[in-house]
């Protein structure tokens, strides 16, 4: 859950955001062409990509690109509330600040060994001290301009190109500028909880419809609607067990365009309807 959230916008995209959580909370990164700096200021996040957890404690930050699926960050304690800064890095906006001159840490390696897609980096004095200028700004939005933002972003990448971890850095964010061919199963994933239908999903993928449902099931041996609706509900099941969000929030998040339709699924695969769903597991635990 969500205690306090703010952000500023730099050429009509989101740049920084300083947020408040409250634990559980779960958020997914979907398949986009950009990359992100998360700062952990207070408490503790888990970092999970298919089957890799990372630790995230306070004071320690995360990089990551978003160009493939299945990331997300979490923490499943109601202990202590978790309060991060995250600063997005879009390809458009880097060239557009460096007149296309981009600085080496955002060049591509002459020798790559590895598609590394994350990146922990371990608690930095100076980008402490970064993160605490930051803060200044979030309380001081009338001091806020176009180019202290682009200052600040600037500053970000410098420090990072200087931080123990840069060899990762450039491997992350260079692949910003290399075209991303994504696969068929990359796209189905990222929209795994979106609202498009079948059609739009084909067209994605640049596939007649019918061709699209003959792949769909060679790779997944299910039908696309069936195997999409059990994977929005399945989602569903577990955000009733580790969050507080009420039933409808929770609906639209995984993709169902009305609670009487989430609820008749719901009923269907687990014979139970949601708010009894939840409570039975919860005094089962």
């Amino acid at each position: 859950m969500v205690n306090d959230y703010k952000k500023y916008d730099l050429f009509g995209k989101t740049l920084m955001q300083k947020i408040e959580l409250a634990g559980p909370f779960r958020y997914d990164f979907p398949v986009a062409e950009q990359a992100c700096f998360i700062y952990v200021m207070k408490g503790e996040l888990q970092y999970r990509s298919d089957d890799k957890a990372v630790n995230i404690p306070t004071d320690y930050s995360l990089l990551l690109n978003c160009i493939s699926s299945g990331k997300h960050i979490q923490n499943s304690t109601r202990e202590e509330n978790c309060h991060i800064v995250i600063v997005t890095f879009y390809p458009d906006i880097l060239k557009k600040i460096y007149d296309r001159d981009l600085p080496l840490i955002l060049q591509k390696p002459e020798s790559t060994v590895s598609n590394k897609s994350n990146q922990k980096i371990n608690n930095d004095f100076l980008i402490k001290k970064y993160v605490e200028g930051l803060l200044f700004y979030f309380e001081n939005p009338s001091l806020v301009n176009e180019d202290i933002l682009i200052l600040k972003l600037k500053e970000i990448i410098l420090l990072l190109a200087q931080s123990g971890s840069a060899p990762s850095v450039q491997l992350i964010l260079s692949q910003l500028f290399s075209p991303a061919a994504y696969s068929f199963k990359q796209i189905i994933e990222a929209n795994l909880f979106s609202q498009l239908t079948i059609e739009q999903l084909a067209e994605q993928n640049n596939l007649s419809v019918s061709s699209f449902k003959r792949e769909f099931t060679k790779l997944y041996n299910d039908t696309p609607a069936h195997y999409i609706r059990n994977k929005k509900l399945e989602k569903a099941a577990e955000l009733l067990l580790i969050s507080d969000e009420r039933i409808t929030d929770i609906a639209y998040e995984c993709g169902f365009n009305d609670l009487a339709t989430f609820t008749k699924n719901f009923q269907d695969k687990f014979h139970s309807s949601p708010s009894n769903y939840r409570l039975s597991q919860k005094e089962n635990n």
